[in-house]
């Protein structure tokens, strides 16, 4: 017999023998297509309120309040209220924010606290070793933050300006007519398992507009739809890094913020881990891990847990509570993972959707807004000429490309990349390449997408993961408990799973998904939908993410 597919030469699992193609059938839907309930007409439509989607509302709301001229904005927000799908570190650059809000000091900005001090550790089992802060991590004159008090705080702005902010509304396909994006139909609701309405239910609703922004945050799906529909590229593959994060109301207060390296993550897995002050008695932790690890056994989730058991996080946590859990991905590709355009017959693509995330300086935030910023300018100048085509709208690359966003990306465009061929190499070359600032190695490291790197198969659990406490450490049911997802029981599976999944990737996407959603039942794999928290995780590995009933997942409140 032959060997069973996805499962390799020398036992291994490659994710993108199970993974199944895009939904590009219900992602695109020909305008005037049957089904929808509602249909309303705007001038731009914005998909997702993150910090890339209310900046450009503001922006564009500015700079029509400025021109007297009237525009009809709309923001669709999948959570049932804003902020609540948001996660980040986050140690915020707040250059964007000076330039939107021109009349407001720092201290008015929805910031914890600033930057005071930094420590960067190399850690082992029981020890650490305080290294030099790398130039790309420095972060004086930058602020602590919850991301979701940044969105709360942006959304009150956008809705002073006069913006539409329509929350628990998903945006589940776009509206296509020839080339060009015409709109997007929302997510129907109330529809039970097999997917028969109920007594609540509401059909989709067509938003009809002139514009598109697209800034659905990291792994869009339909970004991802328009840029395989109209083979937009990048010379890299985007890759992806999966981050867990806790919030604790500790004893002991944190007076800075820090950094690691090395353990727990094996030496072929890049990552590191974060702890930062949010308030004298409230820290964010969390550990990233870059998603082209080697071990199909590897749990980031349960190394997390593990790692709050090192003398360097116990002793602030002792004694405390853990009083919220999150996970969401993170693009990490850089420079050669931005597509080749962001723009293009009546829409653009923004933010974490366009891959504008610094990994070396662990940045993303702003360049997320400032890239808002240049579309709305760009989508403002198109609809005062009439023309929101391909070619006008193109002006938002320019702007882009023109930016300290690029500009930034080039000079670390190899440093992530370096780590391909481990955690001690990728050091010493991300080394070399501070020194030369980017000229080293001199071209690009080429990257396979995640999905294609080969995984070895360890049969078991992951060695060393404690056994959850429900004190410092917890189980995966526990965090999802913790992130306040009410998704009910009944919801349509939004998860869309390949053919003839082996019991080996089965149990590689029951470790990889941080919230339990997936499970090996003897040689076949159990899908717990409610349970998912849009991390969008096994979306970049195995099953892919849709968007589903608004409302549902996380109702994170300080992340």
């Amino acid at each position: 017999m032959g060997e069973r597919p996805g499962k390799g030469e020398g036992g291994k699992v490659i994710p993108a023998q199970y993974q199944p193609p895009l939904p590009l059938d219900t992602l695109l839907v020909p305008a005037g297509t049957p089904g929808a309930g509602d249909r309303m007409e705007l001038d731009v439509v914005i998909v997702g309120a993150g910090p890339a989607g209310l900046a450009a509302a503001i922006e564009l709301a500015q700079l029509a309040r400025r021109d007297g001229t009237e525009l009809n904005i709309g923001v669709l927000e999948k959570a049932g209220a804003l902020g609540e799908h948001c996660l980040s570190g986050a140690v915020v650059n707040p250059r964007a924010f000076r330039e939107l809000f021109p009349g407001l000091h720092a201290s008015d900005f929805p910031f914890r606290a600033p930057v005071r001090g930094e420590a960067v550790y190399l850690l082992t089992a029981n020890s650490r070793l305080r290294l030099p802060t790398p130039p790309t991590m420095r972060n004086k004159a930058n602020y602590v933050a919850s991301l979701c008090e940044i969105v709360r705080w942006l959304g009150e702005k956008a809705d002073a300006l006069g913006v539409n902010i329509f929350t628990g509304f998903p945006a589940a396909s776009l509206l296509v007519d020839g080339a060009r994006v015409v709109g997007v139909r929302t997510a129907a609701t109330g529809l039970d398992r097999a997917g028969r309405p109920l007594a609540n239910y509401l059909a989709p609703n067509d938003l009809v507009t002139k514009v598109t922004a697209l800034a659905e945050g990291t792994r869009g799906m339909l970004a991802q739809a328009w840029c395989e529909w109209q083979q937009v590229t990048a010379e890299n593959p985007q890759i992806f890094a999966l981050g867990v994060k806790e919030i604790w109301e500790t004893k002991r207060a944190l007076g800075t913020i820090v950094h690691t390296l090395g353990w727990p993550l094996p030496r072929d897995a890049f990552g590191g881990s974060f702890m930062y002050p949010l308030a004298p008695n409230l820290v964010a932790l969390g550990l990233v891990v870059g998603l082209d690890y080697r071990d199909s056994a590897l749990d980031v989730h349960g190394l997390f847990q593990r790692m709050k058991l090192h003398p360097l996080f116990r002793r602030y946590l002792e004694g405390g509570e853990m009083v919220e859990w999150g996970a969401k991905t993170i693009p990490e590709g850089g420079y050669y993972s931005v597509p080749a355009r962001r723009s293009g017959d009546g829409v653009v693509m923004l933010g974490d959707s366009a891959g504008f995330v610094d990994v070396p300086s662990l940045k993303g935030i702003h360049y997320a807004m400032q890239s808002g910023m240049f579309a709305a300018r760009a989508v403002f100048a198109a609809l005062k000429h009439g023309d929101p085509s391909a070619a006008r709208l193109g002006d938002y690359d320019r702007m882009v490309n023109a930016s300290f966003i690029m500009q930034d990306l080039y000079r670390t465009r190899n440093m992530r990349l370096a780590f391909k061929d481990g955690f001690y190499t990728g050091g010493l070359k991300a080394g070399l390449m501070t020194l030369t600032e980017g000229r080293f190695p001199g071209g690009k490291i080429a990257m396979p997408g995640d999905v294609d790197v080969p995984r070895r198969i360890a049969p078991g659990v992951s060695p060393g993961l404690p056994v959850p406490d429900g004190r410092l450490t917890f189980s995966k049911v526990d965090g999802v408990f913790k992130s306040g997802n009410a998704t009910r029981d009944t919801i349509p599976t939004h998860l869309i799973v390949g053919r003839d999944v082996s019991p080996e990737a089965a149990d590689f996407y029951a470790r990889l998904c941080p919230a339990g959603v997936y499970e090996r039942v003897d040689r076949g794999l159990r899908v717990n939908a409610p349970n998912c928290v849009d991390c969008k995780a096994t979306d970049v590995l195995g099953p892919r993410w849709t968007p589903r009933e608004g409302g549902s997942g996380p109702k994170y409140k300080r992340m």
